[in-house]
């Protein structure tokens, strides 16, 4: 393999590729939790990250009277991914996402309708319902789902840019809870597959890339943690670290010792 190739092979196992955008990390993080929109900053800054979700009907991005978020994080550095969160019907999905792009212009956007706002899984019917309604409408849809693969390819299938199965309940920080419906996910996915939800540490984000996701999402795990900003670099890390793993190929498991030099020979 020549230079030129072996650069275009490291470009593209390095870069996330959603709806035509490329992105040079493979970590998004949100908005949400933080102490200050000042503390979010530095800890988007310590991640690597170049895509933040913004929950549309809880982050102020007008109000000149308090604190804005472009205020610290701008638009014209990051790519802004407005979200529905706290939203659990199709309609308040779709009508909070319409008001994000006459806001701000926005047309790649994260869909989550949930359900008993108890353990916030997603309401697929309402999720598939409101995928549809936004895709006709012209909208580049990444959609948070339930790790359940015949739902997975039925929003591929509509037309969602990307598919974003939990992990584990929305802030729980229990980590990958059901691998084998991931990787499932995964294999049976062409667009990207990203982690949306329960990551709780850098081991986690490392648990999802080795699985072969094409990226995680995460916000409470470093909202949340003693140090956010040292958090955020450790979670850069863990997904960079989880993708080389998957990209080299993992050893086979085996039910005995295989030493690392041959017995046989020996003086």
């Amino acid at each position: 393999m020549d230079d030129a190739m072996t650069l275009d092979r490291a470009l593209e196992d390095e870069s996330l590729v959603v709806a035509g955008r490329t992105f040079n990390s493979r970590l998004i993080i949100g908005t949400g939790k933080y102490e200050t929109y000042a503390q979010n900053a530095h800890a988007l800054e310590a991640s690597g990250a170049d895509m933040i979700t913004v929950a549309v009907r809880r982050v102020n991005l007008s109000n000149p009277d308090e604190p804005r978020l472009v205020d610290f994080i701008s638009p014209e550095d990051y790519t802004f991914l407005p979200n529905t969160a706290g939203c659990f019907t199709g309609e308040d999905a779709v009508r909070t996402l319409r008001l994000a792009r006459e806001a701000g212009g926005w047309d790649l956007v994260k869909l989550e309708v949930l359900s008993d706002p108890k353990h916030l899984y997603p309401d697929m019917a309402e999720t598939l319902r409101a995928a549809e309604m936004l895709i006709k409408d012209g909208f580049d849809v990444m959609v948070y789902c339930s790790d359940d693969p015949v739902y997975a390819k039925k929003l591929e299938e509509i037309g969602c840019c990307a598919i974003m199965p939990l992990g584990a309940p929305i802030g729980s920080g229990l980590g990958i809870q059901n691998p084998v419906n991931i990787r499932l996910i995964i294999e049976q996915t062409k667009v990207p597959v990203i982690v949306d939800a329960g990551v709780g540490t850098a081991s986690d984000a490392a648990v999802a890339m080795e699985l072969g996701c094409d990226g995680v999402l995460m916000n409470t795990a470093i909202a949340e943690a003693k140090d956010p900003i040292r958090m955020a670099k450790a979670m850069k890390h863990a997904v960079i670290a989880g993708r080389e793993a998957y990209l080299a190929g993992r050893m086979p498991k085996k039910k005995y010792a295989d030493p690392s030099s041959p017995l046989s020979g020996l003086i």
